[in-house]
């Protein structure tokens, strides 16, 4: 199909009414293909094509894969170049609250989820176009977003894979501005394999010829693989620990490379591993902007960038009155060995400033491996509370997690949701302590949901 067909199909299906909602399109969208998850890029490319392929008019585009810190990369380079008033898309998964949050556009002073009607209008033009041939969620909804960045300017695409890279529905891109890797660690072993090498070689696979690629910190597995590859397809690597680094100095960020040293206020995201996270957002941010990029844009970017669902402390209201006044309420989505690695690691550095006694609410997807993720809370989590994640099939039953916790060696209680889990909380709780709902990130979406105690009440007891 042409692009001028494609555009005339756009404004026949803009013009149709009404519209289903976008629920109801994405939840028909999900039964095209019988898997969730089949990685290859055959009917992806089949589909932009039939669209007239907006993947080649879409703005410079910032690749960016990796197991760990992919959003807040993500965040932070959106900052930055917004401070820097530059026009930003972002593509992120999965969202918390609303699928419209995937798909990021560009406004005057900032950016904005995709709105509904728009959102329906490329949905229900994709669907045409695809004409019910198999294809999955993940990769027709992907095709949504690349015809919604192509008819929108902006000066830069964040655009950040599902899962791995080489084989992503989002590797369509061809010639990106740049690719970015950040941290890789065992995740996704069904699709990627079940060593840091097999995982970091599906990685690296959006690594193209002549495009410069930052590299977050590797284990030097990863990074072996990760500069093999590059050697091959010619591509140049700015490598963390290597051409940059970063560090805290006397509460400041410290971010050093060949050619400059650069004194900063610490991220405003929580934990230890944003310092890291920020300063490959840096150097992302240097390789883009070169001697444009301002000290004003960096100091705003790290002050500003936000990432709800990552080490986030929670109002106190809904929650106040289930848990009680003054105990702190944690919410964080890492949902792998080395996400529960970053967030017992801050546990550590919460409890040297005020110690506390700590409880874990805790709810996963069957599709990870639970007892990597509990491990990392030995000594730290007096009990944890298992708890089930509503409207998802593929949740571990609280019973079922809670056998886990206790072969782990946990003082551990299954409940029937988040209220119950509160509730049991501050039953157990001498003095005003600290609760970290943690696991998936599945689990802070619904979290996020419930601005009003009748709202949790209703929802998750």
């Amino acid at each position: 199909m042409s692009t001028t067909s494609s555009a005339k199909n756009f404004r026949a299906v803009s013009a149709r009414a009404p519209l289903p909602c976008s629920k109801t399109l994405l939840e028909r969208l999900s039964r095209l293909h019988p898997k969730t998850i089949d990685l290859s890029l055959d009917r992806m490319t089949r589909l932009l094509a039939a669209l007239g392929n907006p993947e080649r008019r879409l703005p410079p585009v910032v690749h960016v894969a990796g197991t760990n810190g992919k959003g807040s990369l993500v965040a932070f380079v959106r900052a930055i170049a917004e401070a820097q008033r530059r026009r930003v898309h972002t593509y992120t998964s999965p969202h918390l609250v609303s699928f419209h949050e995937r798909i990021g556009l560009a406004q005057e002073g900032g950016y904005a989820p995709i709105l509904e009607r728009r959102l329906v209008e490329i949905l229900s033009l994709v669907e045409s176009v695809n004409s019910n041939q198999p294809i999955t969620h993940f990769e027709i909804t992907t095709a949504a977003a690349f015809l919604a960045f192509s008819k929108k300017k902006a000066d830069l695409l964040l655009l950040e894979t599902g899962m791995g890279g080489r084989l992503d529905a989002t590797n369509v891109v061809q010639s990106p501005r740049a690719t970015v890797i950040t941290p890789i660690s065992i995740d996704h072993v069904s699709y990627l394999g079940n060593t840091l090498a097999s995982i970091a070689a599906e990685k690296a696979g959006i690594l193209k010829p002549g495009v410069p690629c930052i590299v977050g910190r590797q284990e030097p597995e990863a990074l072996a693989v990760i500069e093999a590859r590059a050697a091959e397809v010619g591509a140049q690597l700015q490598v963390f620990g290597r051409d940059f680094d970063v560090s805290e100095q006397g509460g400041r960020l410290i971010f050093q490379s060949h050619t400059r040293t650069i004194n900063l206020p610490l991220p405003r995201l929580e934990g230890a591993h944003q310092v890291d996270n920020a300063g490959t957002a840096i150097a992302t941010a240097c390789l883009l902007f070169n001697q444009k990029l301002s000290l004003a844009a960096l100091e705003q970017g790290l002050s500003t960038a936000s990432w709800p669902g990552r080490l986030q402390r929670l109002n106190k209201e809904p929650y106040q009155t289930y848990l009680g006044a003054n105990t702190e309420l944690f919410l964080d989505g890492g949902q792998n060995a080395a996400g529960g690695a970053v967030v017992a690691a801050h546990l550590d550095a919460l409890k040297a400033r005020d110690p506390r006694e700590v409880h874990l609410i805790w709810g996963m997807m069957e599709t990870k491996d639970a007892a990597s993720v509990l491990r990392h809370f030995r000594g730290r989590a007096s009990r944890v509370y298992t708890v089930p994640i509503p409207g998802e099939e593929n949740a571990f039953a609280a019973g079922d997690l809670a056998k886990i916790a206790e072969s782990e060696g946990f003082s551990v209680v299954p409940t029937q949701g988040l209220l119950h889990a509160l509730l049991l909380s501050k039953a157990a709780m001498c003095e005003p302590g600290r609760v970290l709902i943690f696991g998936s990130l599945y689990l802070a979406g619904h979290v996020l949901k419930f601005e009003h105690a009748s709202d949790l009440t209703q929802s998750v007891r």
